[in-house]
């Protein structure tokens, strides 16, 4: 199947969405927790009404594919472009490395790479709407609805950037467990600029700094698809900054699993990482400084290479 067309529908200019106070939040599940009649008579937002449409679908039948949705900078907005292509092409590698051949990867943006090679598998959807400032959520918006006309049997859909690493058995997990949605938990966070890694996982009372993957990165969350209705729902949920995700996949019913093993790589500070040109890099910086592993052996293993990179 093709991904060529390009989508040239007439839609505003997207931001990300605001995140719903904590305080909020836990009304919300707790109201739809007794029926989410009550926490729809809520303020709520698009994403949350999407989840409260999305808690009334049941998940029918078990997913049989992973479509990995990666937005793509444009050329003109960064200063290397042949090593963003190279980065990409590190990602896509990293889903070629899988255990379990059944995933689909679908990369938007308004350059298509050179250094990648499009099929069946790695698809390509050109992105020419014109977008003043920073589009990513435009190509999120793009590839969620671009499910509709693409994806034809249930699934698991995870938004993934363009320069971060999967582990190479999270397609067989997420295929074998069949949950309800997954969230890496456990990952890797490599800072470029020094060659020190640290693990991240669940705040604990020894580390009480530690952060979970999750709230550091953006790739790290696999919604269950099973209908074009799936497709508004997750194009909701990417809307918003990632450390929403959780939150809205419990309000639709379909709680966010932890993968069984540290999932995936955030490479900091290699010269074009979205978050530098926010301004949200620094504290991850002195995060992996303060919890860098001492012993990095499983870390090589997992993702070879890369402290060398």
């Amino acid at each position: 199947m093709s991904c060529a067309e390009n989508l040239t529908k007439e839609v505003p200019d997207m931001a990300q969405a605001q995140a719903t106070p904590k305080f909020k939040r836990a009304r919300n599940l707790l109201l739809a927790s007794l029926a989410p009649s009550l926490a729809e008579r809520s303020d709520l937002q698009p994403s949350e009404r999407q989840a409260l449409e999305a808690r009334r679908r049941h998940i029918t039948a078990p997913a049989k594919q992973v479509v990995f949705l990666i937005p793509l900078v444009r050329r003109g907005d960064i200063q290397d472009w042949p090593a963003v292509s190279a980065r990409l092409a590190a990602t896509i590698n990293s889903l070629k490395s899988q255990t379990n051949p059944n995933w689909r990867a679908v990369i938007c943006g308004q350059d298509q790479p050179e250094a990648i090679h499009f099929d069946e598998q790695v698809q390509f959807l050109p992105f020419t709407k014109p977008v003043d400032g920073n589009d990513k959520w435009d190509k999120l918006n793009a590839l969620a609805q671009n499910l509709k006309a693409t994806q034809t049997g249930p699934s698991f859909v995870m938004p993934f950037d363009a320069d971060d690493l999967l582990a190479p058995t999270i397609v067989d997990e997420m295929l074998t467990r069949q949950a309800s949605g997954y969230v890496v938990q456990a990952g890797y966070v490599l800072d470029a600029g020094t060659g020190q890694v640290a693990l991240t996982a669940a705040q604990n009372l020894l580390q009480p700094g530690q952060k979970a993957f999750w709230k550091l990165c953006g790739s790290c969350a696999a919604f269950r698809y099973e209908t074009a209705a799936d497709a508004d729902w997750i194009q909701s949920i990417t809307a918003h900054e990632h450390r929403m995700f959780p939150y809205l996949a419990q309000l639709s019913g379909r709680a966010l699993m932890p993968l069984s093993q540290p999932a995936a790589l955030y490479v900091l500070n290699h010269g074009d990482n979205f978050g530098v040109r926010r301004g949200r890099v620094s504290f991850k910086s002195r995060y992996v400084e303060r919890f860098a592993l001492t012993d990095t052996t499983t870390f090589d293993v997992t993702f070879p290479g890369q402290r060398g990179a």
